[in-house]
């Protein structure tokens, strides 16, 4: 009799234990999917190290995609977050439709749209401001960052200043290409995101 108390003790322990776990859900593209470098060099890599010490209770699922944009993630959100469910989303993406001179209106519907199906779901969503350069004129680039925080504002989300701060036209954080930040650069990556992110954890 008291060994079955005893296992009825584990079990119940086991799944207070699961039903405590929540999930934070990266959702972005080569800047979050350790474009170019290993994958535990990453900075999401490093946040998953760093919240199994600070905060045990989140699992930490990337299902970031090299040289997605924000078509390509609406497209695919609405089945991830069935998969996933997650407690909270970090929303990176953008920077590709940047890149590549897409409409704003496109990029803002897109975002709007996903951060719209998110909070259907009661997801919590952080949203990660992008910059670019000023390949598409200053107007262009100007209002491209603007949308960051004008979703913020209308969507009452919690926003992330630059990611790339410090980061972003520094070649000895770079890659190659100019654009991709190497490993050497991953922490202050994660020191960028931290700050907004911790207190969303408590």
């Amino acid at each position: 009799m008291s060994s079955w108390l005893f296992i009825g003790c584990l079990m119940a322990s086991w799944s207070a234990s699961a039903a405590a776990e929540k999930t934070l859900l990266v959702y972005g593209d080569s800047l979050s999917a350790a474009y170019g470098i290993e994958i535990n060099q990453g900075w999401v890599y490093l946040l998953q190290q760093k919240m199994q010490q600070t905060n045990p209770d989140w699992k930490v699922v990337n299902v970031s995609i090299s040289g997605e944009t924000t078509a390509g993630g609406l497209s695919r959100l609405q089945p991830t977050l069935d998969k996933y469910q997650p407690d909270l989303m970090l929303l990176e993406l953008g920077a590709n439709d940047g890149l590549r001179g897409t409409s704003l209106n496109s990029t803002k519907q897109n975002l709007e749209k996903m951060i719209q199906m998110a909070q259907a779901k009661k997801i919590k969503t952080v949203l990660f401001e992008m910059q670019i350069p000023p390949n598409y004129g200053p107007l262009y680039t100007r209002k491209f960052t603007q949308t960051f925080q004008e979703l913020g504002k209308t969507y009452n989300l919690t926003v992330v200043p630059f990611f790339l701060d410090g980061v972003a036209g520094n070649s000895d954080l770079n890659q190659p290409d100019g654009i991709h930040p190497a490993a050497k650069a991953q922490p202050k990556l994660l020191e960028n995101v931290w700050p907004t992110l911790k207190p969303l954890l408590n």
